[in-house]
């Protein structure tokens, strides 16, 4: 089996079985990562472009540790001095790579729809590391692996996001994605911050921290994007940690076996408290890892899909 399409624009173009598929690659590119010997060749001979129109630190470096790892040739564009400064256009752009022999280029926009927009004029696969407020599939494709190996699958989940709903990609992405596997998904927010007819992703909004995380298998807090907070949606940082932010107490009406998720990067005291992050419970920093493994996995799916 392969991925039907030659892009990974979102996890709503994806079957239920491409994820499996994807999540069951990166089982075995885990290994790799672990291992003393993160070099094979999978790749060699490929080339991998990481085109950021915004501020990246987990999905830029970990893509170019999965092109590294398997023997791709990975460069980094810096939009700030390339020619995207003197006006060049994201078509533009994406067909220079293109010439250039790119074979797959991962974008992240502030404007949603990009990498789409992307994708449909070049030959080269695009992968979507974040557009806008819409989707962030590798990220949403990494949570999920990080439920399933701890979980064993998704059927009868319940799965609990708190936090920024209305400017996460992340929360939308695992939404569609966790919706598709069997997972239930539970949101709990300001109501400033929970976008009018977010219930149509197949989510349930909630109350209440206390009636979100009840029978919770993960808690999954969402950073506060204080970059995309024009206006006065919320009071004060430390009035949303007080209302908002989740600590050890409120795990106690959750599952025993609970999971402590968050995409990164955390605001700590802010979504949730220092002493959860680093508790037993948390998953965060093995998300990371995590997410090296899942994008091995796709660069080898997209780049080597031919030969393989």
């Amino acid at each position: 089996m392969k991925l039907r399409s030659k892009d990974i624009l979102g996890l709503d173009h994806l079957e239920p079985d491409e994820i499996t598929l994807i999540l069951d690659m990166a089982r075995d590119m885990k290994k790799i990562v672990q291992s003393n010997m993160k070099r094979v060749n999978y790749l060699q001979g490929r080339s991998v472009v990481t085109l950021f129109y915004e501020n990246s630190t987990r999905t830029r470096v970990s893509f170019e540790l999965a092109a590294k790892y398997m023997g791709a040739h990975a460069v980094n564009v810096s939009v700030s001095t390339s020619s995207v400064a003197k006006g060049e256009s994201l078509i533009d752009t994406g067909k220079t790579l293109d010439v250039m022999g790119t074979d797959i280029v991962i974008m992240r926009h502030s404007q949603p729809g990009a990498p789409h927009l992307l994708a449909r004029n070049i030959n080269a696969s695009v992968i979507n590391g974040g557009d806008g407020m819409h989707e962030h599939p590798t990220q949403a494709l990494l949570d999920m692996f990080t439920m399933r190996e701890a979980k064993g699958g998704f059927e009868g989940l319940k799965v609990a996001i708190i936090g920024d709903i209305m400017h996460s990609r992340v929360a939308r992405s695992n939404m569609i994605g966790l919706g598709k596997m069997g997972a239930k998904v539970c949101i709990f927010a300001p109501t400033t911050l929970i976008p009018p007819g977010i219930e149509k992703m197949g989510c349930t909004i909630c109350q209440s921290l206390e009636e979100a995380i009840d029978g919770a298998d993960v808690v999954m807090g969402l950073r506060i994007q204080k970059e995309r907070l024009k206006k006065a949606l919320i009071p004060s940082t430390e009035e949303y940690a007080r209302f908002f932010g989740v600590d050890v107490r409120h795990l106690a009406g959750a599952k025993k076996d609970v999971l402590v998720m968050h995409p990164g990067p955390v605001n700590r005291g802010v979504e949730m408290t220092s002493l959860l992050i680093d508790s037993d419970q948390s998953k965060i920093t093995e998300q990371v890892t995590n997410g090296v493994a899942v994008r091995m996995a796709l660069l080898y799916l997209l780049a080597g899909r031919e030969e393989n």
